[in-house]
């Protein structure tokens, strides 16, 4: 499975990479290297990814958000505790119970309309297996309370909305969260006059799990100063 995480460095980008791939993995305020074979087959991987966007399919089918963030919660446990492709480490997979998710907080769910009307920025970042990736600044978000978010369109084949997170909390996984990942199926729905940003669905990236994965970094843009207390929260 690929990750797609922010940046190597503070105000960068960083394209998704895999377990086989080297890359500088942040762990508590130090990098680490780390090399492992990714074990899984590309047809493992596009068996998640289905499984992913059908996940999503029923999350955004719930007319009710705290329902449809139960199936997320329980749908998500059966991928990372037995997926081949789960990013959390095989031999650990048995004694997996389930990702540490806050419970449903309404608060924490916005729909908000997109300011498209920012400056150009593209960040052009090389990765280790899938060459110069770019992504493209396509717009800002106002979450009452909390502050700004840059919202990003990686540029690539395919394509899609990227949402990173950082904020205040001592309990969330200190590189960073994800709250959408369009191309992957991460899609909470909504467009650009009401895009659904849910926090309670914010999710640890794959090297959270495992330090073989490629870690994120989120820029200013998308580090928030106050705490979000829901969402996955990181279990060391």
């Amino acid at each position: 499975m690929l990750s797609l995480a922010l940046g190597l460095n503070f105000m960068g980008l960083l394209d998704p990479t895999g377990p086989d791939a080297a890359q500088p993995v942040p762990r508590r305020g130090h990098y680490r290297w780390r090399v492992t074979a990714d074990p899984t087959t590309p047809l493992d991987r596009l068996d998640w990814r289905r499984r992913v966007h059908q996940l999503y399919g029923e999350v955004r089918a719930q007319a009710d958000p705290a329902a449809g963030h139960r199936c997320w919660v329980e749908g998500r446990d059966r991928l990372l505790g037995a997926h081949l492709a789960s990013p959390v480490p095989a031999d650990a997979r048995k004694r997996f119970t389930g990702a540490d998710v806050a419970p449903y907080d309404p608060a924490y769910r916005f729909v908000v309309v997109v300011d498209t009307g920012v400056e150009p920025e593209v960040r052009e970042v090389g990765t280790g297996t899938d060459g110069v990736v770019s992504l493209e600044l396509a717009g800002r978000i106002d979450l009452p309370g909390l502050g700004r978010l840059d919202l990003w369109w990686l540029a690539g084949y395919g394509g899609g909305l990227f949402l990173p997170l950082r904020d205040a909390s001592r309990h969330t996984y200190g590189g960073g969260r994800y709250v959408l990942d369009t191309v992957k199926g991460a899609d909470l729905g909504g467009d650009a006059r009401g895009l659904v940003i849910d926090l309670n669905f914010a999710y640890q990236p794959s090297c959270a799990y495992d330090e073989a994965w490629a870690c994120p970094l989120p820029g200013p843009g998308n580090t928030l100063d106050v705490a979000v207390p829901v969402g996955e929260r990181f279990a060391s």
